[in-house]
């Protein structure tokens, strides 16, 4: 991981990852096959949006709201294989990629609130965390309803 030397070294490395989320979602949205799937990632690229946005202002502001809550694991990301993106993935291809993908935002914000020294930064990127872990359940459930139950 980049070495940080500062609180906004790390912002800046997450809005960009938050971006590069929303990009992601927006490319598998425009490739999407049917207007449900395309539906679900849109709105994912708007939550990314979203938190992106609230790095921004903590960034500027430094102002948080921090509710606290457990969030489900089914751990069904560990143990699907991950395809590389390609305009030709079916649609259980897709889910199993942003599984992928929140649990590795999940894990960037667990150690990014690893990193800072700040209670503040620390519940930051802990709220971050939950929310892609949140982000990871939707998508294991979908999976678990459409890919699994088909199989």
């Amino acid at each position: 991981m980049k070495e940080f030397t500062n609180i906004n070294d790390i912002l800046d490395f997450a809005i960009a990852r938050e971006q590069d989320a929303v990009d992601f979602y927006n490319r598998l949205a425009g490739n999407a096959r049917n207007n449900d799937m395309r539906q679900i990632f849109e709105q994912f690229a708007r939550e990314e949006m979203g938190h992106k946005a609230r790095l921004t202002k903590f960034k500027e502001e430094g102002i948080i709201s921090l509710p606290k809550e457990k969030v489900a694991d089914l751990k069904i990301a560990d143990y699907t294989v991950l395809d590389p993106e390609r305009d030709d993935m079916t649609y259980e291809q897709a889910l199993v990629l942003a599984m992928k993908s929140e649990k590795a935002a999940f894990k960037l914000y667990l150690t990014l609130s690893e990193k800072v020294d700040k209670t503040e930064h620390k519940e930051l990127f802990k709220q971050l965390a939950q929310e892609e872990s949140r982000h990871k359940l939707r998508f294991e459930l979908e999976y678990d309803e459409y890919a699994l139950r088909e199989n």
